[in-house]
């Protein structure tokens, strides 16, 4: 388990996260999200000790990591898939984090295979491709077995092959009991994998909450209604405090109602129903929405001539 608690860290007189509390469980994916310049890989950075918090505190299971007797044991993490020497080859590089942590050299074969890279254990890493160089940093974060994983971004340089196998790796670490804890701008795959998310703007705590309840509370989700007899059914959504919006084709768009209340009205009035479908908002359109206000760089849209 992750536990941060009014973690805050200034870079002179630049706050980059400010006083952010959250809390990653086991046994499910808890997607980390912000705005480009958030402070999420400085927060990733703080909780696996990279960066010291100016106030606050980061802990895993309980520990800070500097206390972590074996932390590769407990721990693995994805922030710089590059960070390697480009002379060394990958076997080698993880041979040398496995004597660090007392792991056996079998587990170096193990993770080898897991990633895909047995073929090429043996070739400098400089020589890798951005997917395999982050296939290795996968590697080196499964190396000592932990049951908490941290991935900044974990797909990127992937093909469409590497990105669902990153996805399936994910969901069946989760079930295991691990805890991981992902940070991603895909944000189609960050609704597939994720169950709870937190996110951040500003270095400040926007929401924590389930995949669920953020896309089904969102403002933009709604009902969507047909009847031969919409105009008596939408005075009624409308008297039950219900926020109605007709489309061109007579069609209603219900805010505020759940699709069983709405069914129950209909009933009640006495009013045939053709359709009663929920349409959520998709993540990207929830975040954007979330996040409208905490966005520090903005592009121009430029008009077409």
């Amino acid at each position: 388990m992750i536990e941060v608690l009014n973690l805050t860290k200034r870079y002179g007189d630049k706050v980059a996260v400010e006083n952010l509390s959250f809390s990653a469980a086991s046994g499910v994916v808890t997607g980390f999200l912000g705005p480009n310049g958030a402070g999420k890989s400085t927060t990733m950075r703080m909780i696996i000790g990279l960066d010291r918090p100016s106030s606050g505190t980061a802990t895993i299971n309980g520990k800070r990591y500097v206390d972590l007797a074996w932390p590769l044991r407990e721990v693995g993490a994805l922030l710089e898939a590059r960070a390697i020497h480009p002379g060394r080859s990958a076997r080698s590089h993880l041979w040398m984090l496995a004597q660090s942590n007392q792991i056996p050299r079998t587990r170096v074969d193990e993770v080898l295979d897991i990633v895909g890279l047995t073929e090429v254990a043996d070739q400098p890493a400089g020589k890798f491709s951005l997917g395999m160089g982050q296939r290795l940093g996968i590697a080196v974060s499964l190396l000592g077995d932990p049951g908490v994983l941290l991935f900044d971004e974990p797909v990127n340089g992937l093909d469409a092959e590497g990105i669902r196998w990153v996805r399936n790796l994910l969901i069946s670490l989760a079930k295991e009991g691990r805890t991981l804890f992902v940070s991603s701008h895909l944000m189609s795959e960050m609704a597939q994998i994720a169950e709870e998310v937190v996110v951040i703007g500003r270095g400040r705590l926007l929401t924590q909450t389930s995949m669920n309840a953020l896309l089904e509370n969102n403002q933009q989700s709604f009902v969507r209604v047909r009847s031969p007899q919409i105009d008596r059914l939408e005075q009624a959504l409308v008297a039950k405090g219900a926020k109605v919006t007709q489309e061109a084709d007579g069609i209603l768009q219900v805010y505020g109602l759940a699709e069983a209340a709405i069914g129950e009205i209909a009933f009640d009035e006495k009013v045939m129903l053709h359709e009663l479908a929920p349409v959520t908002a998709s993540l990207e359109e929830v975040f954007m929405e979330l996040t409208e206000e905490s966005v520090e760089y903005h592009g121009t849209e430029r008009s077409r001539q």
